[in-house]
């Protein structure tokens, strides 16, 4: 694995300790229905710019169809999303849907990396980083490529320029991923099981480029089963179960002393496995 270079976002001035931070992400009262089955019940989330947020919960919970409703892969049934200031979907204060194209320019705002990679197969590495830029936001050619070069340095994959996704493993393949998510230069990067597709003894470059990212102060909505490296990255843990937000919060009070029976029993489920569990008490 080549080495990955610091992942650079925009320095923040000293009044950014001391001024609340925006939100990026705005949801309220999100419920999603599949036929009888009732995925999400009234899902209300906030989200600063610069924070990192890790939804855990059991499978089945609701957090991958969570995510696909924020950037409306999923519409919801009820309730509105609202990314940088912009309602998602519908166009502000009615019902009325918005247009492909007004909903292509909020979408361009969210950077999404999926579970299986979704990569082009027959388009390069950097082709894939730079399809969006060049056909979504109609850059410049030059400077795109320039900026897709120096994304997949950073991830750590600069000999892999002209690669196709085929002779990639599966790490490499999610690294792309993220370039290509952060060449639209996204407000928020959303992780729909980053890792759980990958072999173990993959994870860890994965994760190194996340927390690159987290440390560097990218708004980031993250579903994972890696307890560690939420307890680690996370500014803020929110525990959902039965399609509900049932815990929220800071990584060392939900790791260390959860509220709800709910979080508790599934916590224990990691103690003593290679993840964060519950005190013995």
């Amino acid at each position: 694995m080549t080495a990955a270079m610091p992942l650079t976002l925009p320095e923040t001035g000293p009044a950014d300790a001391v001024t609340p931070r925006a939100n990026v992400l705005n949801l309220v009262g999100i419920s999603k229905s599949f036929g009888d089955n009732q995925v999400l019940r009234d899902v209300s989330l906030k989200v600063a710019q610069g924070e990192t947020v890790c939804l855990l919960g059991p499978s089945g919970c609701g957090k991958s169809t969570l995510l696909r409703c924020i950037n409306w892969l999923e519409v919801p049934d009820a309730g509105s999303v609202h990314v940088s200031g912009q309602r998602m979907g519908v166009r502000d204060n009615t019902r009325i849907r918005m247009s492909d194209a007004d909903l292509a320019k909020i979408r361009a705002k969210i950077g999404m990396v999926f579970q299986h990679f979704a990569l082009w197969p027959h388009l390069s590495v950097i082709d894939n980083v730079m399809e969006a830029p060049l056909h979504v936001l109609k850059r410049d050619r030059a400077t795109v490529r320039a900026e897709a070069i120096e994304l997949l340095d950073r991830v750590g994959l600069a000999d892999k320029h002209d690669q196709f996704p085929s002779r990639l493993s599966g790490g490499q393949k999610q690294r792309v991923g993220i370039a290509r998510a952060l060449a639209m230069k996204p407000d928020v990067l959303l992780f729909d099981e980053p890792t759980s597709a990958l072999d173990p003894m993959l994870v860890g470059e994965v994760l190194s480029v996340m927390r690159s990212l987290a440390n560097e102060g990218a708004t980031m909505v993250i579903v994972t089963h890696e307890m560690e490296f939420a307890r680690q990255v996370a500014d803020r843990i929110v525990f959902m179960d039965g399609g509900q937000v049932v815990e929220t919060a800071p990584p060392q009070k939900f790791f260390g002393s959860p509220e709800s029976l709910r979080a508790r029993q599934f916590l224990a489920r990691f103690h003593g496995h290679g993840g964060a569990g519950i005190p013995a008490s």
